[in-house]
C-alpha cells in the first residue's frame, strides 16, 4: 500500500475510532437505553431507545461537517480553512476543559426526545467538531487540479455523509454492546458506576486531534 493509501486508512481508522469513543462515553446517551429496558422489562425497549440516540448523533456529524464539505471546495482557501478548523477545534477543547459544566438548556430536554437529546448532546460536547479535521484529511487526499466545482461539491458531500455515517454506526455499536451487557448482565451497579466524568479526557482528546491536525496543515 502506497504512502497516501496508508493516510486514507489511517484516517478512517480514526473516524470509527472516534465513534467507538463517543459510543462508550456515557455521557453520549447508553445508560438512557439501559433504563429504557429496565423499565419496561423488555430488550425491544433498549434497542427502540438506541435508534433515536444514532439518529440524533448521526444528525450532529451532519450539521457539522456539511458545511465544511461546501467550504473545502474553494481550493484556493483550502489551506487556511484546514488551519482554522484545527484552531476551532483546539480552542473548544481548551473551553471544555475550562469549563466542565453541562449546558442547562440539555436538561430542559424531556427524556422521551431522546432524538433531539442526543443531537443537542453531540453539538455541545463538540463530537462532530472532533471528526472535521479527520474530514478535511480525507478530502485532501484527492486530487484536485481540474475537476469541476459541482463534481468537488458532490464528491465532499459525499464523503461528509460516508464519515459521518461510518462514525455514527461505530458509535452506535459501543453504546449498544456496553447497555445490553450493563442491562443483560452487569446490572445497575455498573451503571452508576460507569457514570463518571469524562469531560477532561474529552477535552483533552479535542485538543489533541486539534493539534495533530495543526501540525499537519502546517507541514502539508
Amino acid at each position: 500500500m502506497s504512502g497516501a493509501g496508508w493516510t486514507t486508512f489511517s484516517l478512517w481508522l480514526a473516524v470509527i475510532a472516534s465513534g467507538l469513543y463517543h459510543g462508550a462515553n456515557p455521557g453520549m446517551g447508553w445508560p438512557l437505553a439501559v433504563s429504557a429496558g429496565l423499565m419496561e422489562r423488555r430488550p425491544r425497549a433498549l434497542v427502540a431507545a438506541l435508534l433515536p440516540l444514532l439518529a440524533g448523533h448521526l444528525l450532529a456529524m451532519l450539521a457539522v461537517i456539511l458545511p465544511f464539505a461546501l467550504l473545502v471546495t474553494l481550493v484556493e482557501w483550502q489551506r487556511p480553512i484546514q488551519l482554522g478548523a484545527s484552531l476551532l477545534v483546539i480552542g473548544f477543547g481548551l473551553f471544555r476543559l475550562v469549563n466542565r459544566r453541562h449546558p442547562r438548556a440539555l436538561a430542559r430536554i424531556p427524556p422521551t426526545q431522546l432524538g433531539l437529546w442526543s443531537f443537542a448532546v453531540a453539538i455541545a460536547h463538540g463530537a462532530g467538531l472532533m471528526l472535521v479535521p479527520i474530514y478535511l484529511g480525507l478530502c485532501g487526499e484527492a486530487d484536485r487540479g481540474h475537476a469541476a466545482a459541482e463534481s468537488l461539491i458532490g464528491k465532499d458531500v459525499c464523503v461528509a455523509a460516508l464519515v459521518s455515517v461510518v462514525h455514527a454506526a461505530a458509535m452506535i455499536a459501543a453504546g449498544g454492546l456496553l447497555a445490553w451487557l450493563a442491562y443483560r448482565y452487569l446490572g445497575l451497579k455498573f451503571v452508576s458506576r460507569s457514570w463518571f466524568n469524562l469531560e477532561a479526557s474529552w477535552a483533552a482528546s479535542l485538543i489533541l486531534v486539534g493539534t495533530v491536525a495543526l501540525v499537519l496543515s502546517l507541514v502539508g
